[in-house]
This record gives C-alpha cells, sequence and structure tokens, in this order.
C-alpha cells in the first residue's frame, strides 16, 4: 500500500452516469426537432465515441489545445448530421444548451458519501479531460465536494497523456506516488501507474449499459480495489 495524500478522480464513468445524463437531455431536444423516433441512448452512445478521436487530434499535435466543450460541440454536430439532422437549421442558443448536458450530470448512489468520508482525510479533486468551467458547474449543480477543480485544462494536456498526471502532481507539489488516481477505467489507471501515481479501481459495470463489456473487474493488481466510494473510504481509513 502506497502512502497517498491527495485523491484524483476520473469523472465521466467513475463521479458521474454520463450515458443516463446525457440521454436525458437529448430525448427531449430530439421530441421537439422531430425525431423523437431516435433512442436517445443510443445518440448519447453515438456522441461519447467521439470523444477519444476528438482528443486524439490534441493529443497527436495535429490541434492545438481546445478545451473539451468546444471538442463536445463539433461532435455533437456530426452526430446530429449522421442521424439525418441538420443543425444548421437548429438556434445556436439550443445546440449550446444541449452541450451543456455534460455539465449537469448525475453522480453515481455512493459518491456523495464516499467523497465527503474520503475529504476528511485527503485533498480531493477531478482529474478529467472535462475543462474548468465544465467540472465547475457539475460540482455546483451535484454537490460534489472538490478541494479544487484540476483536469486537462489547467495542464494542456488530455490523459492518458503522461504529462495530465504528472503536470496535476506537480500542481498540488507532490511526488507521484502520493498523488493517487481512482478510476474505473483500466486503461486511465495503466497510464497513471506508468507515470508513477497510486491507483484506486472502482468498478462502474453499467457505465455504457446493460451491456457492458469492458471495465467490469481490475486488469492488474491495482494498489487498491474498491466496490464503491463508500468501500474505497474504509479501506483508506477515512
Amino acid at each position: 500500500m502506497k502512502e497517498v495524500q491527495a485523491l484524483v478522480f476520473d469523472v465521466f464513468g467513475t463521479v458521474v452516469d454520463w450515458r443516463s445524463g446525457v440521454a436525458r437531455w437529448l430525448g427531449p431536444f430530439l421530441a421537439a426537432h422531430g425525431r423523437g423516433d431516435l433512442d436517445p441512448f443510443a445518440l448519447a452512445d453515438a456522441w461519447r465515441r467521439r470523444y477519444q478521436p476528438a482528443m486524439e487530434e490534441v493529443r497527436s499535435g495535429r490541434r492545438p489545445f481546445t478545451r473539451l466543450d468546444v471538442l463536445h460541440r463539433e461532435n455533437l454536430e456530426l452526430v446530429l448530421r449522421e442521424h439525418g439532422m441538420d443543425p444548421g437549421r437548429m438556434a445556436e442558443a439550443d445546440l449550446d444548451d444541449l452541450n451543456r448536458a455534460w455539465h449537469r450530470l448525475d453522480p453515481w448512489p455512493d459518491v456523495l458519501l464516499g467523497l465527503h468520508r474520503l475529504k476528511r482525510r485527503f485533498f480531493i479533486a477531478p482529474l478529467s479531460n472535462g475543462n474548468i468551467l465544465l467540472l465547475a458547474n457539475m460540482a455546483k449543480r451535484a454537490g460534489l465536494p472538490w478541494d479544487a477543480i484540476l483536469g486537462a485544462e489547467p495542464v494542456r494536456a488530455y490523459k492518458p497523456q503522461p504529462e495530465a498526471y504528472l503536470r496535476t502532481a506537480d500542481i498540488l507539489a507532490l511526488p507521484p506516488g502520493r498523488l493517487c488516481l481512482v478510476a474505473a477505467h483500466n486503461g486511465d489507471l495503466a497510464a497513471a501507474r506508468a507515470a508513477g501515481l497510486a491507483t484506486a479501481f472502482i468498478p462502474r459495470p453499467t457505465e455504457h449499459g446493460p451491456g457492458q463489456k469492458i471495465d467490469l473487474a481490475p486488469e492488474q493488481a491495482w494498489d487498491w480495489v474498491a466496490e464503491d466510494f463508500v468501500d474505497l473510504a474504509a479501506q483508506l481509513g477515512a
């Protein structure tokens, strides 16, 4: 076990249920634009599938750092066109409001209690690819008790680039081994471990819906494996 002083958290999927949250806002939008026949969960999945390719344009250097709100907005227009809708004929305000669905996601049931317990002993913050405004709005709405808003925008790097983890540790004036990433994604944890961080795995078996096939179990011997945030707090003595 590693002695850690701060915990940083993946957010989309680990802290919040992005799929249900985005679908909840897509449903009325589709109905209002005459496409109530479309499955909002399918569109949420399609929107999310464009997440990594959009960030890869930044990670590869083909595009300068661009905050996630902008990438999400571009991806939204692409997804609407894929499904036979023309965003050019829609009000910009409506599209912007739908894009902010990512700011209005609900935490999993264990999150608030677990975070409040962990906060008593550790510095806690997001280490998300979400931008500052997105994460701050999400925290204000959901009551997430972060000590700071960290992540891709402050360090100008998207996970799983090593800089995303190492620059976060530097911001906190900690050696990487005193910082623990909490995530529901084995790939994120593997990159954090390669950068020297401690790791904690929390399964979210319905993040991608009832047929999820990935990240159902730990794929390495992570420093901690817990059922949920409350269990993690208990394991860490918080």
